[in-house]
């Protein structure tokens, strides 16, 4: 949430600056995606913050907010968990809610129909590892290991042009969906210009739990070989067993797919991840991170 508080700023004025409203107000209807959601309280403090500031830039033009209708559209892959999503939207809330299936990375909707496409803190989730780190033949195989930051150049670089890939083919699918004079908000977790990729804080800490199947004894290297973790971020927190709690989350079902890892093994897995994240030196790089905000908006003209 306080990542969502540091942006909610930058979301008003681009609205009021940016959004716009007059040119499909007479729709009606006001749409909203938040692409890659989680299912917790927080998707549901984004879409409010959202619906507070356009509300705002109505009220700003003498526009009847009320007459507008809120339609918001929950989006992630088929394993999220929706119905807990569902069961915990707010009773009160301002807006008629819907979940969308599928990889953002592609068309969810038909042309000319959203009016504000947000993402947060979900972008760092590729289509898919890079083929080339699980290719012994290719120079970027990343033996033994599930990550990139300790790795070599190749591997790096294979990582970097999976992210311009998927970030060309997202960016075309919302500039075909989103409507004329309407927006697109992202927001990232980055690294600082000139951080080393192994010494930011939430690389180092995927580095710590990547070293713990090996330490196991009960994982082979041929299954590490097996699995490449895609890039992700979430909320920096320095204390052990939250940071196992987040990257159980995120990783549980990877894990269990790819590397047929059953619920005691996982116990195993984040118990010794906790562990040794309070024994590193990694909550110092807490701040060696940075938030990104990108705006982009649908031009009206050709």
């Amino acid at each position: 949430r306080t990542f969502i508080d540091r942006t909610r700023k930058l979301i008003q004025e681009a609205v009021a600056e940016h959004l716009d409203i007059e040119a499909f107000s007479s729709s009606k209807a006001f749409l909203i995606v938040d692409l890659g959601c989680s299912v917790g309280p927080n998707t549901f403090y984004a879409v409010s913050n959202v619906l507070q500031v356009v509300e705002q830039k109505c009220q700003s033009l003498r526009l009847d907010s009320q007459i507008l209708e809120f339609q918001v559209f929950f989006n992630d892959h088929v394993g999220n968990d929706f119905n807990t999503l569902f069961r915990s939207l707010p009773p009160a809330r301002r807006y008629h809610a819907a979940s969308v299936l599928g990889s953002f990375y592609g068309r969810l909707f038909p042309k000319i129909r959203l009016h504000f496409l947000y993402s947060s803190f979900a972008l760092h989730w590729p289509s898919g590892a890079p083929k080339e780190v699980q290719d012994k033949s290719s120079p970027a195989w990343n033996k033994g290991r599930i990550f990139y930051p300790n790795a070599n150049k190749e591997v790096i670089k294979a990582y970097a042009a999976q992210f311009a890939k998927d970030m060309e083919v997202f960016l075309c699918a919302g500039a075909q969906e989103v409507v004329l004079g309407g927006l697109m908000v992202l927001t990232f977790i980055t690294r600082p210009d000139g951080a080393p990729h192994s010494q930011v804080f939430i690389n180092m800490s995927l580095d710590l739990l990547e070293s713990c199947p090996m330490d196991m004894g009960t994982i082979s290297e041929e299954r590490m070989d097996e699995f490449s973790l895609r890039i992700i971020s979430r909320s920096l927190s320095s204390n052990g067993e939250n940071m196992a709690s987040i990257w159980r989350a995120a990783l549980e079902g990877l894990l269990k797919e790819k590397m047929q890892l059953g619920e005691e093994m996982l116990d195993e897995l984040f118990d010794s991840f906790a562990r040794k994240h309070d024994e590193s030196s990694v909550s110092k790089f807490v701040r060696e991170s940075s938030i990104t905000f990108v705006l982009l908006e649908r031009s009206t003209t050709n």
